[in-house]
């Protein structure tokens, strides 16, 4: 499945490389692609919001919410 994680925190594409890395290490994740503009993490997998959001915050991020990717560019 597709979510979206809002994310405060990112201010560089070192921090978004950061918080795509430590998402790609998870078990279930396929693929993160994060833009530290609009602090939106893009990420597809079969684990719950929870563990993503965990993660996240371990990356160094305070995670606003996680939500369910709907269109090409939501």
């Amino acid at each position: 499945m597709k979510r979206v994680i809002e994310a405060e925190g990112m201010c560089c594409k070192r921090c978004a490389e950061r918080a795509e890395r430590k998402l790609c290490l998870l078990d279930g994740v396929t693929d993160a692609r994060a833009n530290f503009k609009k602090g939106l993490i893009f990420v597809e997998t079969t684990l719950p919001d929870a563990a993503l959001a965990a993660c996240v915050e371990e990356a160094g991020f305070t995670v606003k919410t996680v939500r369910a990717r709907k269109g090409i560019f939501s």
